[in-house]
């Protein structure tokens, strides 16, 4: 699948898959900061770019983001029409730690899969038909 993205520091590399298997690519900062304990920030991954029709692109940590740094990175659902000039994506990270958390720019802290997707069409019933299945740990 092609896919068109922009890079807004050409220094910092594309995205990659690491692995043949891959399912997700990489995001990096493309700054440098500090991150104060218990804090939120919105870190520029340096790239825009336009998802396919039918897809989506999901943004989340990488499975060692938290462990190393002490961060946790929000999902994100990127639509495909965000992709024009100034839609940089930003990877939302929390510093769940007691210290403050240094980042360096080019550090990979997320990740990105595409994930087809369907829109629904909404059927409006007064009473659903199926059986009561229980709520938040009903099935053990």
């Amino acid at each position: 699948m092609k896919v068109k993205i922009k890079r807004i520091d050409k220094n910092l590399p594309l995205p990659e898959y690491h692995t043949d298997g891959a399912v997700a690519f990489d995001l990096y900062s493309r700054i440098s900061i500090n991150i104060k304990p218990k804090t939120l920030e919105r870190l520029p991954t340096n790239i825009i770019v336009e998802t396919p029709t039918g897809f989506m692109l999901e943004i989340k940590d990488r499975s060692s983001t938290l462990k190393k740094k002490g961060l946790l990175v929000t999902t994100g659902y990127i639509d495909n029409d965000f992709c024009g000039e100034n839609d940089e994506i930003l990877l939302q990270v929390y510093n769940i730690t007691d210290t403050e958390v240094k980042i360096e720019k080019g550090e990979r802290l997320g990740q990105g899969v595409f994930i087809k997707i369907d829109t629904a069409e909404w059927e409006e019933v007064e009473k659903m038909e199926n059986k009561n299945r229980g709520g938040f740990g009903s099935t053990g």
